[in-house]
């Protein structure tokens, strides 16, 4: 066997001392750690702490009554966050020699722990992590966390909260992430927020929050991400947003801001994900900034105004997987590599004026397609399959009976509704949106509970009605679009109509179809099943449902809060309103606005929520309301018609040919009798 070269050996021999000396350290990096005792203040104020949130450190750490003891002294991250690790903390001990440790990290998640924020926080001074997410802690935001000047992180989100922002907590100049949403804050972003240069991430989603942002923000420019939706910003986008080069998500949906949205935009080029939303005053906004936006993988511009002819360089984001530029004023035509890009799963292009046809090929990915509302024409591609969501409502398509048997009853829903027009044969309709048919105060209640999906409608067989739905529930992995209930619904006589209810992320519209011209009442049923009430303390009981209603394009409900109106969740309600049928068809259409929680109770959940709808006549109605027959059930009684009949001809002969023989025999025995007397 061959010896190692010297040099080889010496190596070796190095590498056992490093090690060595690494073990002696880890050794004695531990011992001092036991040694070391936290700090006797700070002993006191954790315990006062977890006495008003009730409270109790698990076996993880708090070792024999040490605080900083076991997970509490761990480096990991992952470690400190695991689930059941909770509540936690984490602990410097390298102070005075290694023998006073100090409390730097705590956190509380998802613990469903009331109380507010209190005083004896200031008696952990060298704290730099304060989460506490997740909870039903109300009250202020108070001034003297502003003090806690080491803090790096502070995330109070998904809590009850209320009342302003404190500037005081601009004086957190070492903050990089600021988390306030979904809480109930009022008031405005206080300009003293703009001196915290090192904020890498901001989330003040869903938290009340008013006025312009503050000129002040233009100082963030290690800016990544930012949400900021579900409030009433006002004014325009600030033009130094564009400036925040580093912003790889950005989120400005359901505010008040004004158009245009600033070109500065195109300075994003680390940009995964853009979502602008309900953009209804100012100046139009140009696609345009988005070209060089080439990271995009997300890429929401819904309802924000967009003119202009649908731009072929949209193809260059070749990262992208969703498009939706819903409900604006794109004009052109389709650009057919648009529809072969190798990246994009879904695109949603609904609402818009575009026109020509549909690109005759698509590539494999591409498997959700909403063009609903548009001016398209000409016939469908082959490509067109039942396999994919695919909703193209309200066009002027060219239709054949193969398109019709992949897309049935889409011809009813072209933009001209031709199904019975100027020939009703309704006067009524009502549904059990989500659910199977009942009968609630001696109503009829279809089943409307066929699949929907992110793009894709359904007409009822009898082409009385029918449904459509267009939307992805963002960050959220199970996509479902019906709400089953698990409790029972109160403040009505007929709960189940209300044991399951139709959701929607974006678009959700309702068609009678065939109906007689004049007045009707519109009733539509509503219960809050997806969160608990108020009173359970939850931190999933403070999500708020909001959207609009429009009937016949005129909007009667805005910013419509199921629960608020019903004084709280798992109480029916409902709205009537009068409407006028003129061309035999009549739409309810319910449409998120980007208002309301997103993230609780869980990711994703979102949007409008409808239990059921009735549509009566407020006139006498002419019409039969008896659905068209079907060719083959005039087959089908034609037979049952020509077999029974003859049947019941060969019964009446011999019921006649009885009869005949019966008064024979009794004429036979009478003559009989007649000749024994003889």
């Amino acid at each position: 066997m061959m010896k190692p070269p010297l040099s080889s050996s010496k190596g070796l021999l190095f590498f056992y001392l490093v090690v060595l000396f690494s073990c002696s350290q880890s050794i004695d990096a531990q011992t001092n750690q036991t040694n070391a005792t936290t700090d006797p203040s700070e002993v006191r104020a954790l315990i006062s702490i977890f006495q008003q949130w009730d409270l109790q450190a698990p076996d993880t750490w708090n070792i024999s009554g040490e605080p900083c003891s076991g997970t509490a002294l761990t480096t990991s991250f992952s470690e400190f966050e695991d689930p059941s690790n909770n509540p936690a903390i984490r602990c410097d001990c390298s102070f005075n020699a290694s023998t006073v440790c100090h409390i730097t990290s705590l956190r509380v998640f998802g613990l469903d722990k009331r109380g507010v924020i209190p005083d004896e926080i200031l008696e952990l001074p060298y704290l730099d992590f304060l989460k506490i997410d997740k909870n039903f802690f109300s009250g202020s935001l108070p001034a003297f966390i502003g003090n806690l000047s080491r803090l790096g992180l502070l995330s109070i989100a998904q809590n009850n909260f209320s009342g302003p922002i404190p500037k005081e907590i601009g004086n957190l100049k070492k903050l990089y992430l600021l988390s306030l949403g979904n809480n109930d804050l009022s008031g405005t972003l206080p300009p003293e927020l703009g001196n915290l240069v090192e904020l890498g991430e901001l989330y003040i989603n869903s938290c009340g929050l008013s006025a312009e942002i503050p000129s002040s923000f233009a100082n963030l420019k290690e800016m990544r991400i930012v949400w900021a939706s579900d409030n009433a910003f006002t004014g325009k986008i600030p033009d130094f947003v564009g400036n925040w080069t580093k912003l790889t998500q950005l989120r400005f949906e359901g505010n008040s801001f004004e158009g245009p949205i600033p070109s500065s935009f195109s300075n994003l080029t680390s940009l995964n994900s853009l979502r602008i939303g309900d953009i209804y005053n100012g100046s139009s906004s140009s696609l345009d900034f988005v070209r060089n936006l080439k990271n995009l993988t997300d890429l929401v511009l819904r309802n924000v105004l967009l003119t202009g002819n649908f731009p072929s360089y949209i193809t260059e984001l070749q990262s992208l997987q969703k498009l939706d530029l819903s409900f604006n004023n794109l004009t052109g035509q389709i650009p057919s590599t648009l529809f072969n890009m190798n990246s994009l799963i879904y695109l949603f292009l609904g609402n818009n004026s575009l026109s020509g046809s549909i690109p005759s090929q698509k590539s494999e990915t591409l498997q959700t397609i909403d063009l609903s509302y548009n001016f398209l024409s000409g016939n469908l591609p082959s490509w067109v399959n039942s396999r994919l969501q695919l909703n193209f409502v309200a066009n002027n398509f060219t239709l054949n009976s193969s398109n019709i048997r992949v897309l049935p009853g889409l011809e009813c829903l072209q933009r001209s509704f031709p199904c019975f027009r100027n020939a009703p044969r309704y006067a009524n309709f009502s549904l059990n949106c989500g659910g199977p048919a009942i009968i609630a105060d001696g109503i009829q209640f279809e089943a409307e509970n066929r699949t929907l999906g992110p793009a894709k409608f359904n007409v009822t067989s009898t082409q009385k009605w029918a449904v459509s739905n267009a939307g992805l529930f963002a960050d959220r992995q199970n996509q479902q679009f019906v709400e089953n209930n698990g409790g029972q619904v109160r403040s009505t006589n007929t709960p189940e109509l209300y044991e399951t209810s139709r959701i929607s992320p974006g678009s959700l519209r309702y068609y009678g179809l065939g109906l007689e011209n004049g007045p009707y009442t519109v009733r539509l049923f509503f219960a809050e099943t997806g969160f608990p009430e108020r009173t359970s303390g939850s931190w999933r009981s403070l999500a708020r449902r909001v959207f609009d209603v429009y009937i016949q394009g005129a909007r009667r409900l805005r910013d419509f809060d199921i629960s608020k109106e019903a004084g709280g969740v798992q109480r029916a309600i409902s709205r009537n309103f009068t409407t006028n049928v003129t061309a035999n068809h009549l739409e309810i259409h319910l449409f998120w606005a980007g208002k309301g929680t997103s993230g609780t109770p869980e990711d994703g959940y979102y949007g409008p929520s409808i239990s059921a709808i009735s549509v009566v006549p407020n006139f006498i109605p002419t019409v039969s309301g008896i659905p068209p027959s079907n060719p083959k059930e005039k087959n089908h009684t034609a037979l049952i018609a020509g077999v029974t009949v003859p049947v019941v001809a060969l019964a009446l002969i011999l019921i006649f040919a009885i009869i005949y023989v019966k008064r024979k025999k009794e004429d036979d025995d009478e003559e009989g009798k007649r000749i024994s007397l003889l």
